[in-house]
């Protein structure tokens, strides 16, 4: 996969690349600041395409896209090892395959787009980068409740209702108990719990597929 980004200085790339054990200058100062860069204009992103999603649901969708393991793939995939500079001690121990040294230097690399072009082809950068996987993530990330609904519509079922149970706790730190109701395959009752109402009705409604995940593939 091809970067998308032409440099118009190719030090800044170079530097990306430097991991420290090759001396100084290297790419911690670059990674820095391209973290925070990626987790803006990520969380911009999943802003933009989950609208319904609670700040909970966008800090995990977020960590699905933005971790160690995620990162390094996308190195791999831009072949940032081979380019990579080490030191003769991380080369000889294979630190050009390493999740961390290739996920640092990816960050770096969007450091060095930023530095080298500005905040919007750092921007388009990312968003190129990540728009295959924020489309695998939309596929994934269907809640429970909508997960619930579909189950039961191809079949021809009833749809569940939601009731509220109890809701205890301050205003600032709110606890709610919800059951999910279904008539159909047959009548049954599943409570979850929840910082807030759509969450307990998301934790019943998980719970009501785990029950129904048996009753037919």
């Amino acid at each position: 996969m091809p970067l998308p980004h032409r440099f118009r200085d190719a030090a800044l790339a170079q530097l990306a690349l430097t991991h420290r054990s090759a001396g100084r200058p290297h790419n911690e100062r670059l990674e820095f600041l391209g973290d925070a860069l990626l987790n803006a204009f990520v969380a911009e992103l999943l802003f933009e395409h989950f609208p319904r999603a609670d700040e909970g649901e966008l800090t995990r969708l977020r960590a699905a896209l933005v971790n160690g393991q995620a990162l390094a793939q996308l190195a791999r995939e831009l072949e940032l090892g081979e380019q990579l500079r080490l030191g003769p001690g991380e080369m000889k121990s294979g630190g050009q395959r390493r999740d961390s040294i290739l996920a640092d230097a990816f960050e770096a690399l969007l450091a060095a787009i930023y530095l080298d072009a500005g905040l919007q082809a750092c921007r388009d950068a990312i968003r190129a980068l990540m728009q295959p996987r924020l489309a695998q993530l939309q596929r994934n990330a269907k809640d429970a409740k909508t997960r619930l609904q579909e189950w039961l519509q191809r079949r021809g079922l009833a749809l569940p209702q939601y009731e509220l149970v109890d809701s205890v706790g301050s205003e600032h730190a709110p606890h709610f108990r919800v059951t999910c109701v279904l008539s159909q395959p047959e009548p049954q009752r599943h409570e979850g719990e929840g910082d807030s109402r759509r969450g307990a009705e998301q934790d019943a409604a998980a719970r009501a597929l785990a029950a129904l995940s048996g009753v037919e593939a």
